[in-house]
């Protein structure tokens, strides 16, 4: 009898070692995927950095091993880098820059056995290539419910007699004046004005992704030309460190300021893109297709506010809650024509370049029932809105 109980405990004890071996393997990265993450910069830039969390967050969730290149220019580079993933056995390859996309798409077509996938592109639906995708995600919602919190602290900074309601002016510091930068801070603006319909707008840009000198001194002209509240499109703590210094409300993108900028940070929107990446690498785990162009949502998790900093309005959080149950049933559009004007006349038409050339040529009508139906399920995934609405004024077009 006590053989056998000895015989038994052996056999749960090898059972046991085996199933905690199964496991060390998967987190070891068992799957048949092996990932590699191309960005622009590092884990400096508050955008690296967002996608270089979430990458670790879905590779770790899904036992996938991952290799990232940092600091990747947009040029032959890319390239380069993308043939040295695939050299180390990577078959799954995302790119985070708008101008690494030629780069990806060459490699895409110099291997056809590996997923090359790439966020705020526009070439894949025309491009034609089994193998290259693009992908992004409504973000402008997220600017718009950002927008509501900066709305309602500047009725607060009116209420409490900072400031009257013509002086309810916003600064915008910008990188170039792309679509997506266009879309982004109009949305922002569209949220303001939901709440605060006196305030107005101010953008500068800088003519890059990431140079804190330039974003920092872009905020502080528009301090000075009298803004009374900043945002951003900008990858550096520029313009939230300097609107710390000044006392200047902000709110920033792609991560919250609030350890850096305890007294001024209010709210910061951001593409969460672990959704995406755990679609995609499942669908070349799995085999399958990879959607074209892909567009995450507020219902997809993909859309995301940051936590409120200490100084945002009495009844913030509630306002944003009903505004983003509105957006995700569809009872209110960020982009609803009803709400702004370009050159003092409502919109009931507009031609935008959604199959993006060197001319920008127009070529989809995009006012769909009474909104600007931006990176719709029938267009591209990455913005397209680039319109100059009334109560913005920019301040340079240069870049």
């Amino acid at each position: 009898m006590k053989k056998l109980v000895s015989i038994l405990m052996v056999l749960v004890l090898v059972l046991s070692m085996a199933a905690c071996g199964k496991k060390d393997d998967n987190k070891a990265g068992s799957s048949k995927v092996k990932a590699g993450f191309i960005c622009l910069h590092d884990e400096n830039s508050t955008y690296d950095k967002n996608f270089i969390d979430a990458a670790k967050q879905a590779c770790e969730e899904m036992g996938i091993e991952a290799v990232f290149k940092t600091n990747v220019p947009e040029g032959q580079e890319c390239l380069e880098a993308a043939e040295e993933l695939v050299d180390d056995g990577c078959n799954f390859i995302f790119a985070d820059s708008f101008g690494h996309e030629d780069y990806m798409i060459e490699a895409a077509k110099e291997f056809p056995e590996v997923q090359f996938c790439h966020a705020t592109g526009t070439q894949a639906h025309t491009a034609g290539l089994d193998n290259f995708h693009n992908a992004f995600a409504s973000i402008y919602e997220g600017r718009y419910l950002a927008g509501i919190v900066a709305g309602l602290k500047l009725n607060e900074m009116i209420e409490n007699g900072e400031i009257t309601a013509d002086q309810a002016k916003v600064g915008y510091v910008g990188a170039f004046t792309y679509a997506e930068v266009v879309s982004g801070y109009t949305s922002f603006f569209l949220g303001i004005r939901s709440v605060c319909p006196s305030a107005t707008m101010e953008v500068t840009f800088t003519g890059s992704w990431y140079d804190e000198t330039a974003e920092k001194e872009g905020a502080n002209k528009l301090i000075e030309n009298g803004c009374v509240l900043i945002s951003q499109h900008a990858d550096s703590m520029g313009a939230p460190t300097a609107c710390e210094t000044a006392g200047v409300p902000n709110v920033s993108y792609n991560g919250s300021t609030d350890s850096a900028c305890p007294n001024t940070f209010l709210v910061s929107s951001r593409i969460d893109w672990a959704p995406y990446f755990k679609y995609a690498m499942g669908c070349v785990e799995s085999g399958s297709p990879i959607d074209t162009d892909w567009t995450g949502t507020l219902q997809s998790g993909s859309v995301v506010l940051s936590y409120y900093g200490n100084s945002v309005a009495e009844g913030t959080e509630e306002a944003v809650e009903a505004a983003k149950a509105d957006l995700e049933s569809g009872k209110i559009h960020v982009f609803d024509t009803a709400t702004f004007t370009v050159d003092g006349k409502k919109l009931d038409s507009y031609q935008a370049d959604v199959d993006s050339d060197a001319a920008y040529t127009p070529d989809h009508e995009v006012i769909v029932d009474g909104y600007f139906d931006e990176s719709g399920k029938d267009f591209r995934s990455a913005p397209y809105f680039d319109l100059n609405i009334d109560g913005i004024t920019l301040l340079d077009t240069a870049f």
